[in-house]
């Protein structure tokens, strides 16, 4: 399988599978986790999250100018590494739930997200900068696309088992505790200790807590603060998975470091980089800035739509998802395992499908591949919309009066459109890194690397929306704003094509 690629690949993809286990671990639960831990609502939740993914990919723009300038893209990845690790150790230490100084303790929260953030900084994009620096040996250059597929899908086999370890620990320690898992139990839990509760949503309240307790529960304030700090403290526990796993991506980094390229070594070998490289004129290092530029413009409405799967989408598989998948229970956050599940499983087939069309010589460019699949993306979230407007599902205010949603829908829904839409991803993400690592002049790779994940960045930081939308209007509403958006990048990258094939070439 990679025996065409340079020997590098699977080391590099090795090491992101560790880390990006970690950090599916913690983004399977973060929404989730604000929300019990400190009464958050949808809203309030959703600015932090939007700004914590924000952050992790903004701050790969200051990773890349900081490999760029120093050349040292192995020490700044290392770097990375043991800040993200860090910051993982704050998050993992458990602490009383109802929170006494929810100032304080949300201050140090998020100042350990943004330790992870800063650290994702400086480990992703540059990582992905070497992989983009072994297909520069034109030994290798016809494989740059398929190279960055498999790297892309074998990382995301960390991905896969993150949600069920995170969930795992979380309901262990519920269960070790006498507790059983509920996804409203904690709202109603802190609408009873603050006293918000309405009187449907009251005897909501009264029932699952029998349910979960296996006994009729007579002190409901004292249950609310037991089952609260029981489901936090696993919460807490789960975060320490993530701890394990960037060991493990430290030890497989380190032990692999040689196989990596050295840009430090190649400038300073003059004369071999002259040889191997032509002096691009400054008009052309322009055009192929600016045609980078547009692209990452376009994406932005990409990743404001896609990664709704830790916010929206998640919210949905909670309050109108029924949790039962052929008689057996289910979570919410497991539901974040099947887009890398299908990256895992469909890229062969995708590239299979580039393959073909690349045999027939009709394969489409890079830049009309993203444009199919902004187009995919759209048609995920049709599925969302018919399937939430076919089911007439209530108001956001109103399951909250009711203390749940009196109609779920068939988790068949959630799992088809995370299908679509890791298709469209399929089309995207990898074939846009790649896509960037072939057009960035070569004393920029590193920069342009933070670029895309500069524009993944605002498209992240846009996520609130979702949340704001998705408390306000109808649900099938929420879902249409990102049909439209995604309708829109596909539209404008259409219009750019000619210009951006024309630059890549």
């Amino acid at each position: 399988m990679f025996s065409k690629h340079p020997k590098g690949l699977v080391a590099a993809s090795l090491a992101n599978l560790g880390e990006r286990f970690g950090f599916y671990t913690m983004m399977a639960i973060l929404v989730l986790f604000l929300q019990a831990k400190f009464a958050l609502s949808g809203t309030e939740a959703g600015w932090i999250y939007s700004t914590f993914y924000f952050s992790i990919y903004i701050l790969a723009l200051v990773g890349g100018v900081i490999a760029d300038k120093t050349r040292n893209y192995k020490g700044t990845i290392l770097i990375g590494i043991v800040l993200m690790a860090l910051g993982y150790v704050l998050l993992a230490i458990p602490s009383q739930t109802p929170v006494v100084n929810k100032a304080l303790m949300l201050t140090v929260t998020c100042g350990a997200l943004f330790i992870i953030a800063f650290g994702n900084g400086l480990f992703k994009g540059n990582l992905q900068a070497l992989v983009g620096q072994m297909y520069d040996d034109p030994k290798y250059s016809s494989l740059r696309d398929s190279g960055f597929s498999w790297f892309y899908m074998f990382i995301n086999i960390g991905a896969i088992f993150a949600p069920p370890a995170a969930v795992g620990v979380r309901n262990w320690w519920l269960s070790h505790n006498g507790f059983a898992y509920n996804p409203d139990l904690p709202g109603l839990c802190h609408g009873h200790l603050v006293g918000t509760l309405q009187p449907q949503a009251a005897e909501t309240y009264q029932t699952l807590a029998n349910e979960v307790s296996g006994a009729p529960v007579t002190d409901l304030t004292q249950f609310a603060n037991d089952y609260l700090n029981v489901f936090s403290t696993g919460f807490h526990y789960a975060f320490a998975v993530a701890i394990v796993a960037m060991l493990v991506s430290l030890v497989i980094y380190v032990v692999n470091k040689k196989r990596f390229p050295d840009p430090s070594k190649k400038v300073a070998d003059k004369s071999a980089a002259s040889a191997a490289t032509v002096e691009m004129s400054a008009q052309e290092v322009k055009q192929r800035i600016m045609a980078l530029f547009a692209v990452f413009g376009v994406v932005i409405f990409f990743w404001f739509s896609f990664h709704q799967n830790g916010l929206t989408l998640t919210f949905f598989a909670k309050e109108y998802t029924d949790l039962n998948l052929l008689g057996m229970p289910i979570t919410a956050e497991l539901f974040q395992s099947l887009n890398p599940f299908f990256v895992v499983f469909l890229t062969p087939v995708v590239m299979a499908v580039f393959a073909r069309q690349r045999a027939r010589g009709k394969e489409p460019s890079t830049p009309k591949k993203i444009a199919i699949g902004m187009g995919i993306a759209a048609t995920g979230f049709i599925i969302m919309a018919v399937g939430s407007f076919v089911s007439d599902l209530p108001l956001h205010q109103d399951i909250v009066a009711a203390g749940t949603s009196p109609v779920k829908v068939t988790p068949l829904l959630l799992m088809a459109t995370y299908l679509v839409l890791t298709i469209a991803e399929l089309y995207i993400s990898p074939l846009g890194i790649s896509f960037v690592s072939k057009v960035a002049p070569p004393k920029y790779q590193g920069i342009m690397q933070g670029g895309w994940l500069g524009a993944t960045a605002i498209g992240n930081q846009l996520l609130f929306i979702g949340a704001v939308l998705y408390e306000s209007i109808p649900i099938w509403m929420t879902w249409t704003v990102f049909v439209v958006a995604c309708c829109i990048s596909m539209c404008t990258m259409l219009f750019m094509l000619k210009w951006l094939e024309r630059v890549a070439k």
